[in-house]
């Protein structure tokens, strides 16, 4: 990624394609200059013109709204101009050509975020926000993220910060005047301010669980051998048929991905083709894309009918996912014998005796993949997060700890110290404060071109 803060950039801010609408964002140095070359006009700041947009050589391209928002009050905190054309893929293309044809060049993936981060208009935590927004997969992933890119994330991390640099103080002011040793009731304050820190580190991780929960969603296959429900279970997850069910084995040739929200959170579910040996050319295809979605699932869940051994099936579904795979056993089909609804454990596998076709059993399914994902579902004040955040904030709580053993039993109080800092290192990386060019590249390559 160019870190070029001296070139101007352009790109499409809206999708590509037929719409009612087109919009060319172009931030940088030349931003305004370029801006008055197309619309032919000066824009004053913060308010839409209309003008008629020409190239370079003067042509007619469009007529439309064009918007100036000069440093540093804008997105990126350089001069931003915004061309709004009429959507189409030739209008749109005709003014972003323009726009390079006179200075600009063309923006890479997340490079307006990226500005608006390296300029401190927002931090790591914040810009990382606006792409879970856009991607979000539900409503309350979407309301996390707002609350994210509102900065509710960063403040509770900068309190983190600023309640151990306090903590800092006392021990370093110490080390740096030894006969100023900390009194035996100051260092019990102390010791329980650390603590508590640890409480509130603890705290914001589980939030912060919860939220990379609500951004990443779950993956779960369902699979099985053949007319034990697996398409009916799919069925009934997603409120509506998704999948063709009937009583010939084999109907599934293919894995069938539905996109669903379970109590908010986002669930890809994946309903495999059963696993067996095919002569049919189609069938064996089926099964053997549907190892390809095992190997990728966080949650396998293997769909039996209750009336076959359990003994078979569990030794099966063993011997076809391995070790590593984290599943259950689904008996499906409990509406069909003497029995209810419930869970239980088999050779130290989670089961559940559920029915595909009336529901019974389904909200117990329900919780433990929310369980599964560390959704517990109080979204009402979740913010988005990532598995970057919550392996930060583990290692902060791990240090705070630490600084706490430090102190209390082994009397060390520089190492206690040198915990606390790398503590803080922990959360600097959260919010960007300390963060490798690597790290930034990665994170803002995965925005869409116009942000």
């Amino acid at each position: 990624m160019h870190n070029a803060q001296q070139d101007t950039i352009a790109a499409l801010a809206t999708p590509s394609g037929r719409g009612g609408i087109a919009i060319v964002r172009i931030s940088g140095p030349e931003a305004l200059t370029i801006g008055k070359r197309i619309g032919g006009i000066s824009p004053k700041p913060r308010q839409a013109h209309t003008c008629v947009f020409r190239d370079a050589e003067g042509q007619r391209i469009d007529k439309g709204l064009m918007l100036f928002f000069p440093r540093p009050k804008s997105f990126t905190g350089e001069d931003v101009v915004e061309l709004h054309g009429h959507g189409g893929a030739v209008v749109s293309d005709w003014l972003l050509t323009s726009a390079y044809r006179m200075g600009a060049r063309a923006a890479e993936r997340g490079e307006f975020s990226l500005r608006a981060f390296l300029n401190e208009k927002i931090d790591l935590a914040q810009a990382e926000a606006i792409a879970d927004l856009v991607n979000s997969g539900s409503r309350q992933a979407a309301r996390a993220a707002l609350r994210s890119l509102d900065g509710r994330f960063s403040a509770s991390v900068h309190e983190l910060q600023k309640e151990l640099t306090e903590a800092r103080v006392q021990i370093e002011a110490s080390l740096d005047f030894p006969d100023e040793e900390l009194e035996l009731e100051s260092k019990r304050r102390l010791v329980q301010q650390l603590k508590d820190l640890k409480a509130k580190s603890k705290s914001l991780l589980a939030e912060t669980r919860e939220g990379r929960a609500l951004r990443d969603g779950l993956s779960v296959v369902i699979v099985g051998p053949p007319n034990a429900g697996k398409s009916s279970l799919l069925n009934r997850l997603s409120g509506h048929d998704s999948a063709i069910v009937t009583d010939i084995p084999g109907t599934t040739r293919d894995v069938l991905h539905e996109h669903l929200s379970l109590d908010g959170l986002p669930v890809s579910v994946a309903d495999t083709a059963g696993l067996r040996k095919s002569n049919d050319p189609v069938e064996a295809e089926g099964s053997r894309r549907a190892h390809q979605e095992l190997r990728r699932a966080d949650c396998v869940l293997w769909v039996t009918d209750i009336q076959s051994d359990i003994k078979q099936d569990h030794a099966r579904a063993h011997r076809e996912l391995g070790n590593d795979a984290v599943w259950v056993l689904l008996r499906n089909k409990v509406d069909l014998v003497e029995d209810t609804a419930g869970i239980f454990s088999y050779e130290g596998v989670k089961c559940f005796r559920i029915s595909a076709l009336t529901g019974e059993g389904v909200p117990l399914l329900v919780e433990h993949l929310k369980e599964t994902a560390g959704y517990a579902g109080n979204s009402s004040g979740a913010f988005s997060a990532r598995s970057r955040h919550v392996e930060g904030l583990t290692r902060a709580q791990d240090h705070i700890g630490n600084a706490v053993d430090q102190l209390v039993y082994a009397q060390a109080l520089e190492l206690s110290a040198e915990e606390l800092k790398l503590a803080q290192s922990a959360l600097g990386a959260v919010t960007g404060e300390l963060t490798s060019d690597d790290l930034l590249g990665e994170i803002f390559s995965s925005f869409c071109i116009g942000k």
